[in-house]
């Protein structure tokens, strides 16, 4: 019976494959094909310890762990704290003072002394005998603190618009980078089966060589065409690790301190024991990622309503409300127009030297009360030049904002595109292209064992049918992520699958 039947093993995958048709007669010289091997049968050479997680609990891992979104809430605590110092009156201030020494100046010069003054009654003073106490406040006018809360309250709300867009951007990065890694274990456990096969089909074809049963050249050739399928393992197994690196970085995880465990010994034929790349690869990935690949969702919204709803994506919010809190500065700034008031009283006290002459009635302390009004001037071309920047800084935030929501329109319009494109591409591998390439190979396959083709036809028809697969694999992939990125550039929830 035909030897290379089992070449079928090799290009196993998560698509739906033909059944396996049962051993027939074959002419004499022909090896006996052995059962056909699934992709089940190949496991992910996985340590133990490796944590399985899908896309719903990675989300929510994103949601509690992820920096960038952790930055953003930051920045909404931030916000809030300076609306608690905007909402509040300018600080008054008090003073106390004491004078610590004093001497007086006065007295006839003595005799033969120069014509000045004399220092008499010097003497350091405690603070009982003279008291300063002061007290200055600010008078804000043209509604300052209002203005001042007003614009507090819009950067809470740029803040918290910020944080609903660190959360979208994150989340397509997440969902992007999970579909790729989908896409490449899918490749991997093909690539794996692909590999199981032909070890059962080069031993086979080892045994029929010792019984005479086919020439040495038909080892030679199957031997060498086992280059392309190793690749393939190294490959997609190399490219399953960094997804999945890519992966732990939006959770916050270290993926490249995890260590669940040490790859496993491979037994060799000699009896020896070494280590397979492709374990020692996937010994330290930190998850491993599960989810319906084979799944092709509806997108269940129409393009009109996804359209309308672009208005609406966070960044083009934050972008608005940006603008708007540009225009509560630029009102700030023209109140300052109004000049405020320092108001500073004062109540001083000194008790007065008994040594002074006084009057009928004697004195004991001068008390003073004082009042002073201070208002700046000269303050015209300060007040304008600030009124001038404010009123730019609005400006160059509303047209931010228009070109956040120009630019909002143009990631809905190629989203759309990629969405309609990769589903058509996807259309054509699931609608006949991959049915018409395993039909290829069993065709091939059964003209060999008829003794009407040779082993490298078979081969190729092989080789076809696995790259077929694998394109298929990237459509799948490709219209994943394209629904994520349409999620992405809409804002709208629920357009990405739930795999």
């Amino acid at each position: 019976m035909k030897s290379l039947t089992i070449l079928m093993l090799l290009v196993a995958s998560g698509a739906a494959l033909a059944q396996p048709q049962p051993p027939a007669a074959a002419p004499s010289g022909r090896a006996e094909s052995p059962r056909q091997a699934t992709p089940a049968q190949a496991a992910m050479p996985l340590s133990p310890g490796t944590q399985v997680i899908t896309l719903e609990q990675a989300e929510r891992l994103l949601v509690e762990r992820n920096l960038a979104v952790i930055a953003a809430r930051r920045g909404v605590d931030s916000a809030r704290a300076q609306r608690l110092v905007a909402s509040s009156l300018p600080p008054a201030v008090v003073s106390a003072g004491n004078t610590f020494g004093q001497f007086n100046e006065g007295g006839r010069p003595a005799a033969g002394s120069p014509n000045t003054a004399n220092i008499t009654g010097a003497r350091f003073l405690g603070p009982q005998n003279n008291v300063t106490v002061g007290l200055q406040v600010l008078v804000e006018l043209g509604g300052k603190r209002t203005l001042r809360t007003r614009l507090a309250e819009e950067n809470i709300g740029a803040a918290e618009a910020q944080v609903l867009d660190a959360l979208r951007s994150q989340l397509y990065v997440l969902r992007q980078n999970f579909f790729t890694a989908l896409g490449a274990r899918a490749n991997l456990e093909v690539a794996l089966a692909n590999r199981a096969g032909l070890d059962r089909t080069e031993a086979l074809l080892r045994r029929q060589l010792r019984d005479g049963a086919i020439p040495e050249g038909d080892l030679l050739r199957f031997q060498a065409s086992r280059v392309v399928f190793e690749n393939d393992v190294v490959t997609n197994a190399q490219a399953y690790a960094a997804a999945v690196a890519q992966i732990a970085v939006t959770l916050a995880a270290d993926a490249a301190d995890f260590r669940p465990g040490e790859p496993p010994a491979v037994p060799t034929r000699r009896g020896a024991t070494s280590s397979d790349p492709v374990r020692a690869t996937l010994s330290a990935i930190a998850f491993d990622v599960q989810g319906r690949f084979n799944t092709i969702p509806d997108l269940g919204i129409g393009r009109e309503e996804l359209g309308a709803a672009v208005q609406d994506r966070p960044d083009v919010v934050a972008a608005l409300r940006q603008a708007s809190a540009a225009g509560a500065n630029l009102a700030l700034v023209e109140a300052t127009r109004w000049r405020d008031v320092t108001v500073n009283a004062g109540f001083a006290r000194t008790r007065l030297n008994q040594n002074v002459p006084s009057g009928t009635i004697p004195l004991l302390a001068n008390d003073q009360f004082s009042m002073q009004l201070s208002v700046p001037i000269f303050t015209r071309r300060i007040v304008e030049g600030n009124v001038g920047v404010a009123a730019g800084q609005a400006g160059q935030a509303d047209a931010l904002a228009r070109a956040a929501l120009l630019q909002a329109r143009a990631d809905f319009a190629i989203a759309w595109s990629a969405v309609e494109q990769s589903r058509n591409l996807l259309r054509v591998y699931t609608g006949g292209a991959l049915g018409r390439a395993e039909a290829a190979y069993r065709s091939a396959e059964q003209a060999y064992t008829a003794g009407g083709s040779s082993l490298l036809e078979v081969l190729d028809a092989l080789r076809t049918l696995n790259a077929t697969r694998l394109a298929a694999n990237l459509a799948r992939t490709n219209y994943l992520v394209a629904l994520a990125q349409l999620e992405q550039a809409t804002g709208v929830s629920g357009v990405s699958p739930r795999l």
